[in-house]
């Protein structure tokens, strides 16, 4: 198997996440809810909710306190640690289904109306892992992906992505058959890194929001 395969396996993540909750930079997934949920999500009526790649649970617990019921999905059991504890801190907790799964292997019981991902990097191809989780939306539901643009003209994070994290705005939408899905949103953003080694770098976001018919 292609060494990139396992760069982004349960090792790795919890490494991540521990040395994150002992006070290095988390990166990914760091800080609040990402600002690109409400702005798709916000005026979705309440449904049930996956956050594929939780991580420690912002976006989760954000979906929660507007009214989603929510499974919170990660590899990491650190991560689903912490986001355990910033639930009880909250009043919505009890919104949230926190489970451990590999998402390139588990399957959920059904489809949801809403399934989200954000900078979630699994063990298998990019592009790979959103068509997988595009399955399980269910009809009228809404996929919501939001990731970093990798090729070569964006990288980020100074340093270049294995070949199977690569992906373009043009690579997810293009992998949304017309005839079973509806474009709502597709866009690329540009922020600054705000900590880390790329402290100050350019970093180029995507955002697709599409319905499946």
């Amino acid at each position: 198997m292609d060494q990139t395969a396992h760069a982004f396996g349960k090792g790795y993540w919890e490494r991540h996440w521990e040395q994150a909750h002992d006070g290095a930079p988390a990166g990914l997934g760091a800080g609040g809810p990402n600002p690109y949920l409400a702005q798709e999500a916000g005026g979705l009526a309440p449904g049930t909710a996956l956050d594929a790649g939780c991580g420690t649970g912002a976006e989760a617990l954000w979906l929660a306190s507007h009214g989603w019921e929510v499974t919170g999905a990660d590899i990491s059991a650190a991560a689903l640690a912490q986001a355990a504890a910033s639930a009880a801190k909250q009043s919505v907790g009890n919104g949230v289904t926190w489970v451990e799964a590999d998402l390139t292997t588990w399957k959920p019981e059904s489809r949801f109306d809403l399934v989200t991902t954000h900078y979630a990097h699994p063990a298998m191809p990019q592009l790979a892992f959103y068509q997988r989780i595009a399955d399980w939306v269910a009809p009228g539901g809404t996929l919501l992906i939001v990731g970093h643009r990798h090729d070569h003209a964006a990288t980020g994070h100074g340093s270049h992505p294995p070949a199977e994290a690569t992906f373009t705005l043009e690579d997810i939408t293009g992998g949304l058959d017309p005839a079973m899905w509806s474009i709502d949103s597709a866009r690329v953003e540009t922020r600054t890194a705000n900590g880390g080694g790329d402290h100050g770098a350019p970093l180029h976001d995507v955002v697709v929001r599409a319905t499946r018919l």
